[in-house]
């Protein structure tokens, strides 16, 4: 059984992109929809750079949605495609909608462009941090915990990556008084994260209540397949969630491990990650090693992401 999942904020690179759009006709009129739905040259930014103007939370978000979708238009275009979940991290979920049918493309774009805003400008710069923490959850939560009682400022886990990897997020003080006792307590490592905010914390509650309006504007369909979510880490299939659901996403955790393993529970043993980068596929061989994984992160990967997918699709 297959499974697709779509990648999140920092899988981006410059140049990524570019060769769906000239190999694939498919490819290239996503593009063309998102410079459209944008009214900015989002296409060239993906292309060309600047990096510093890539990176941009409010850029680097429609980026990897735009380019994750053009590349599975390219591989629909190989063969139909039936997956039985789509799933995403975190900006990832948006792409898996799209890809069920639940979020057209433009609809999308624009969302996520006014969500990477959003978050930006929720906390001041220099105020938020995050880091990754290399140890037990239970340490890190308790380390958050301690940290918090301690100094008084917020921070909480923000994404449970891997069963030994999980990133922290919230004031920056707190932050690193976090670091400092998992580390006490025995973490292996902390390293802190180059990030604009401290995304998936309360701290971003002013983006979510702004977000809302925007998801309000959006007509939802069905999902088809069902969307496994981040927040809850169980299928979806009920369009009349999905915006409350999103909205709740920029607060709370992404239980990734936790959905790699509610995958599996529902007999997924395949997974292709599709868009750049390949950061999810090697999370998942942390997460469930019996799980086999493909990528599609350029075109040179289209004909073996297309027989993995077919072969996973038939039940082999």
């Amino acid at each position: 059984m297959l499974a697709l999942l779509f990648p999140g904020q920092g899988s981006q690179a410059v140049g990524m992109g570019r060769d769906a759009f000239e190999a694939s006709p498919e490819a290239r009129a996503v593009f063309a929809a998102a410079d459209a739905a944008l009214g900015l040259p989002l296409s060239r930014l993906c292309f060309e750079g600047p990096e510093a103007e890539l990176v941009r939370t409010e850029i680097q978000q429609p980026a990897i949605l735009t380019v994750s979708v053009a590349l599975l238009r390219a591989l629909q275009a190989r063969g139909p495609l039936a997956p039985a979940y789509v799933a995403g991290h975190s900006l990832g979920e948006y792409t898996a909608l799209v890809a069920a049918g639940a979020l057209g493309f433009e609809d999308a774009v624009r969302l996520v462009h006014a969500r990477g805003r959003l978050m930006q400008e929720a906390v001041p710069a220099g105020h938020g941090a995050m880091a990754a923490i290399l140890g037990a959850p239970e340490l890190v939560e308790r380390a958050c915990a301690e940290a918090q009682a301690a100094c008084g400022g917020l921070v909480a886990p923000s994404n449970y990556n891997a069963p030994e990897q999980t990133v922290i997020a919230g004031q920056a003080g707190a932050v690193a008084a976090a670091c400092e006792r998992a580390r006490a307590a025995g973490a292996r490592r902390s390293v802190p994260l180059p990030v604009s905010a401290p995304f998936h914390c309360a701290l971003m509650a002013p983006a979510a209540d702004k977000l809302a309006a925007e998801l309000a504007s959006v007509r939802f369909s069905a999902p088809r397949p069902p969307v496994v979510t981040n927040v809850e880490a169980e299928p979806n299939a009920d369009p009349a969630r999905i915006a409350e659901l999103l909205r709740r996403q920029v607060t709370a955790p992404v239980l990734f491990v936790a959905l790699v393993r509610r995958l599996s529970a529902l007999g997924v043993t395949r997974v292709l990650e599709v868009g750049p980068g390949r950061v999810l596929s090697g999370l998942v061989a942390r997460i469930e090693r019996g799980m086999t994984r493909a990528n599609l992160a350029g075109m040179d990967d289209l004909p073996g992401a297309a027989a993995f997918a077919s072969g996973a699709s038939q039940g082999s």
